[in-house]
């Protein structure tokens, strides 16, 4: 240390205690970065490499960035994932003996951004934490420092179902402690893509126990205690904005699992192109950016509560009807901005007078609001508007303090409206004035001395100043004139008087700025009293938001209401896919009706590629969750039970990242379904058993539908090329066959789109080959294949069959009284084994040997 220069040393001393975050170290106009720091942020920032005398022989590595544009590049550094340490200068240089005494002032990192460039405004930025504990069971806990909002849950069935409940979040980083499973860490890195930190304090501090009032579990504590701990060390501030933590009960919602959010792409398309082409891009007609937030929130967990739903969807239908008052509405909330970032700005103190200008202009709107509101003949919508608080008082002040035109700057004055202050009236009264005198003074000047280019001007050197030209100094009196300053072609004066009223004038407008800053902060500060008040605020406007756009939404896409009923019933007549029927451009989407009654459990789908048999499985869990969230739905009726989990497995996708096969991740997928579903679930399995041998996956596929249709009873719709599997209506007494038509014309295949019970007569996926243009000597040798294929007498597997049904008829023989033996006898001579198919052969086979098992 000691070959360093002091800044050096004063450097690397506070870099130890940040190794894990970039340091802006503040000199002057820029932030400096030394040594690594240099290396790494020149090459992500893309900014030039220099280097500087640190005291040793060999130079240091330096680059550096503007402090008024270091927005910007903090920006671009946290979007990849890093943090960034501000170390700023806490004493006037001026001052400083020796080396300028230098502190980190903020730690920011993805998870504690505040500033709202850096920010998604229609998105929370949350900072999670997640704990083990020893029994298994996990606490994750959110936090958004931009709204206060704070949120723990209890996770019961282990480290995999806390990674899902995390996926269902848009978290950008999460805290840890350092015991946690270092594959686990990796884990989480990977998969999930955060920024991980470390944090291994769990105490509360005193100040923060109000916050705990509704946890009591000592999990809990732990799991806050951490989130908190981290907070603090990086923020290092007041945090009075942040709300009591609100326990999610997770019970209380529908689940689902990072499987099914992903599949039915509800937020982010499976292609990763953004909101474009989800569930969200469709229902989001919200006006404000925390109405969009919230509508995020209420899709990332739809409600199990009948009465909670059906309210929601009575004040959907108050909002429906009445066309007008509901465009009124929407043109009242244009004029919101975000009260709940807004209040955390302010609590946090890095508020503006621009900010508190939308504030203001946002309270102005409350009352219309509420006025529109009561307009609505719908009982249910005054539940909207009963306990709003308009902060009259807040809105008062506002208008009272705040210019109508203050700048974003806090310390150049213009913020504090006239009238506000007395003393700062006076300032500039005098401040007004004196650029008065100053002109009077000018002309009075010009005209006893008879020099017309003489004039008064000002600068932050010398102050005010009279400038004459030097071909006209001699026109100037000896007496009054005090030399100040000699240029080229001039000389400039100072006279007594000019001098005294240069005194005021500056104290005038020192003072002035001065004062006015210190107002702003006692504004600040009353406004702050009313944090908690404007969070609620945020919220109940937030939910008028939401539920106007679900309005919107049914008007436009021509949804309905659905009704729900004690019975586990599905019925749902013309049915639509809510997405693909709004991307559809030059095709009409065909709807479909899905009906499971008490007795039915499991439709088994079948059909060819390409027509539609995804898309109806969808649109039935879409349904399902755009209604438990309080939206319309899709359709002509629909009539529902409450569906407590929604387990899909759709499509195929590798897991490269952990080196799974798209069939490891099929396998792993449907055993979560298989794992947790209830009777009061939905399971939708795609293709299931298609990643293996013919055989292989046919006997998986016929294996997890038996186990489901005699174990779990879950309303499945299960789609498969198997037709074989078709058979299985006449077995399974809760399974029922449909499939999705498709005519052949002309030796071409068109695909109708509609369900129809029955299975399918074939798979037409040579026909799929022909529509996508492959070679036709393929195609050709194709059809050979399938019909040697098809030929049962070709088959080799059902001569093996017939072999192994003679040892079971053997076997029946031996065991079996000689009536019964005539009577299985009698069955298996009406059984050809080569006319068959083997699948519907080993069905048979399955079917005797239980028989004859019993």
């Amino acid at each position: 240390m000691a070959q360093y220069t002091p800044m050096m040393q004063q450097y690397l001393k506070i870099k130890a205690q940040y190794k894990d975050a970039f340091l802006f170290f503040r000199l002057g106009d820029f932030y400096e970065m030394f040594f690594e720091d240099a290396l790494k942020a020149s090459k992500e920032l893309e900014i030039t490499l220099t280097s500087r005398d640190g005291g040793k022989e060999d130079r240091i590595p330096m680059c550096g960035v503007p402090y008024h544009s270091a927005e910007n590049y903090i920006k671009q550094l946290l979007e990849k994932g890093f943090k960034v340490a501000i170390c700023e200068q806490v004493e006037d240089p001026k001052t400083a003996k020796g080396v300028v005494k230098r502190e980190v002032v903020q730690l920011i990192t993805p998870g504690t951004v505040m500033e709202g460039s850096m920010l998604n405004e229609k998105e929370n930025n949350y900072l999670a934490s997640l704990t083990e504990f020893a029994d298994g069971t996990c606490t994750v806990s959110y936090n958004d420092l931009t709204t206060g909002e704070t949120s723990i849950a209890l996770v019961k069935d282990g480290f995999e179902a806390a990674v899902s409940e995390l996926y269902t979040r848009p978290v950008k980083e999460i805290v840890i402690g350092s015991d946690l499973n270092e594959d686990k860490v990796e884990g989480l890195k990977e998969r999930l893509g955060y920024t991980v930190s470390i944090e291994d304090r769990t105490e509360i501090d005193d100040e923060f126990q109000p916050l705990t009032e509704n946890i009591h579990q000592e999990k809990f504590l732990i799991g806050f205690g951490r989130l908190l701990q981290y907070i603090q060390h990086t923020q290092k501030r007041a945090l009075e904005h942040l709300r009591p933590v609100d326990v999610i009960e997770l019970k209380q919602f529908m689940a689902l699992d990072m499987y099914s959010k992903r599949n039915l792409e509800l937020v982010e398309t499976l292609r990763k192109q953004g909101k474009s082409g989800s569930l969200l891009s469709i229902l989001d007609r919200t006006i404000t950016s925390m109405g969009a937030r919230m509508l995020k929130k209420w899709m990332e967990r739809p409600l199990l509560s009948r009465q909670d739903i059906e309210l929601r969807h009575q004040q959907v239908e108050g909002l429906l009807e009445q066309f007008f008052e509901r465009e009124s509405l929407r043109e009242q909330l244009t004029s919101v901005y975000d009260l709940e970032r807004l209040a955390g700005r302010v609590a946090y103190g890095n508020v503006n007078a621009r900010d508190l200008i939308q504030l203001r202009q946002s309270l102005s709107r409350v009352p219309e609001i509420l006025k529109i509101l009561q307009d609505f003949a719908n009982e249910s919508i005054e539940r909207l508007y009963q306990s709003i608080d308009p902060l009259t008082e807040l809105k008062e002040l506002l208008e009272e303090s705040i210019a109508e035109d203050a700048p974003q700057t806090l310390k150049e004055g213009g913020m504090i409206r006239d009238g506000f202050n007395s003393k700062l009236d006076e300032y500039r009264h005098a401040q007004a004035n004196g650029k008065q005198w100053i002109a009077e003074l000018e002309a009075k000047e010009r005209e006893a001395t008879g020099i017309r280019s003489l004039k008064i001007g000002y600068n932050r050197v010398f102050g005010y100043y009279i400038e004459v030209t030097r071909a006209n100094l001699k026109h100037l009196p000896e007496d009054r004139y005090e030399r100040k300053q000699t240029l080229t072609n001039a000389e400039r004066f100072i006279t007594p008087e000019l001098k005294e009223k240069e005194a005021l004038i500056l104290e005038a407008s020192e003072k002035g700025v001065e004062l006015e800053y210190e107002l702003f902060l006692q504004v600040r500060e009353r406004v702050k009293a009313f944090v908690h008040k404007l969070q609620l605020l945020a919220d109940q406007l937030s939910t008028i938001d939401v539920l106007q756009g679900f309005a919107e939404a049914a008007e436009s896409h021509d949804y309905v209401k659905p009704e729900y009923h004690e019975t586990r019933t599905v019925d749902i007549k013309k049915g639509r896919h809510p997405v693909v029927e709004r991307v559809m451009k030059e095709e009409t989407f065909v709807p479909n009706d899905i009906y499971l009654d008490d007795e039915t459990d499991i439709l088994l789908i079948t059909g060819p590629n390409m027509s539609g048999k995804s898309t109806y499985m969808r649109q039935l869990a879409l349904t399902a969750i755009m209604g438990q969230m309080g939206s319309f739905v899709p359709c002509e009726s629909a009539n529902l039970p409450i569906f407590d989990q929604i387990f899909t497995r759709i499509g195929a996708a590798d897991d490269l990242v952990s080196g799974q096969s798209t069939f490891m991740v099929e396998m792993l997928e449907a055993n979560h379904a298989l794992s947790h579903a209830t009777e009061n679930s939905m399971i939708l399995l795609d293709e299931i058993g298609r990643g293996t041998s013919t055989y292989d996956g046919m006997a998986l596929a016929q294996a997890i539908v038996e186990h489901i249709h005699e174990h779990i009873r879950a309303k499945t719709l299960f789609s498969t090329h198997y037709h074989e599997l078709t058979s299985l209506e006449n077995e399974l007494n809760r399974l029922k066959n449909v499939h999705v038509r498709a005519e052949e014309y002309e030796g071409n295949v068109i695909f109708l789109h509609q369900i129809k019970e029955g299975a399918a007569d074939e798979s037409y996926g040579i026909h799929v080959a022909k529509l996508a243009e492959m070679p036709s000597s393929l195609i050709d040798r194709a059809s050979e294949l399938l019909a040697l294929l098809e030929n049962p007498a070709r088959n080799e597997a059902a001569a093996g069959q017939e072999q192994q049904l003679s040892l079971f008829v053997e076997e029946a023989r031996q065991k079996k009284p000689k009536a019964e033996n005539e009577d299985l006898e009698k069955q298996l001579s009406q059984l050809n084994l080569m006319e068959m198919t083997p699948m519907d052969a080993m069905n048979e086979l399955y079917r005797l040997q239980k028989k004859l098992k019993s």
